[in-house]
C-alpha cells in the first residue's frame, strides 16, 4: 500500500464523527428537557419552552451536519494555504473570559438584576474575542441588557426589578 494511500486512510480516521454525535445529543436532551416545562402560553401564542424546542432542533441538526461532514471526508476547518503560518493556538486567556461571561449571570444576576450582569457578561465576552474598547462595550452591554428587560417586560414576562441594588 503507498503511503499516500495509509495517509488518507489515517486522515479519514482521524476525522471527528464523534463530535456530531455528541452534539447530536445534545439537541436531543434539549428537546427533551423542553418537554418537561409547563406549556402555557402567552398573548403571543409562544410558551416558555419555545426557545428550548428551537436550541435543541437547531443542535441536532448541526449535528448531523457534522457527522455528515466527517463521514464525507469534508474538514471542519479551512485548510491554510500553503506556506502560509500556522493558525495560532486557542487561547486559555480568551477562553477563561469567555467563560466568565457566561458564569457571571449565574453568580450575579439575583443580586445586581438582569441588565447590570447584561453589561458585565457583554464586555467579559467582547474582551475574549479581542475587544479593547471597555467603555464602548459596557455602554452597549447596557442598551441591550436595558432594551432586553424592557422588551420582556412588556410580553408579561418578568425578569425581577431593574436594579435590585438601587431598589428598582
Amino acid at each position: 500500500m503507498p503511503s499516500s494511500d495509509r495517509r488518507k486512510d489515517k486522515a479519514v480516521a482521524a476525522r471527528p464523527w464523534w463530535l456530531g454525535a455528541a452534539v447530536f445529543a445534545m439537541g436531543l436532551l434539549w428537546l427533551h428537557g423542553a418537554q418537561g416545562i409547563a406549556s402555557t402560553t402567552n398573548f403571543i401564542g409562544l410558551g416558555p419552552a419555545a426557545m428550548i424546542r428551537m436550541v435543541g432542533a437547531g443542535l441536532a441538526i448541526l449535528g448531523m451536519l457534522l457527522i455528515l461532514q466527517a463521514l464525507r471526508g469534508v474538514p471542519f476547518m479551512p485548510q491554510e494555504e500553503e506556506g502560509a503560518d500556522a493558525a495560532a493556538p486557542p487561547s486559555r486567556p480568551a477562553f477563561l473570559l469567555a467563560l466568565a461571561g457566561i458564569a457571571v449571570p449565574l453568580a450575579t444576576i439575583r443580586m445586581l438584576g438582569f441588565p447590570l450582569t447584561a453589561i458585565f457578561a457583554f464586555a467579559l465576552v467582547t474582551h475574549a474575542f479581542g475587544s479593547r474598547r471597555t467603555l464602548l462595550d459596557l455602554a452597549i452591554g447596557a442598551v441591550i441588557g436595558a432594551a432586553s428587560w424592557y422588551g420582556f417586560s412588556l410580553l408579561g414576562i418578568e425578569l425581577g426589578p431593574f436594579l435590585p441594588v438601587a431598589g428598582w
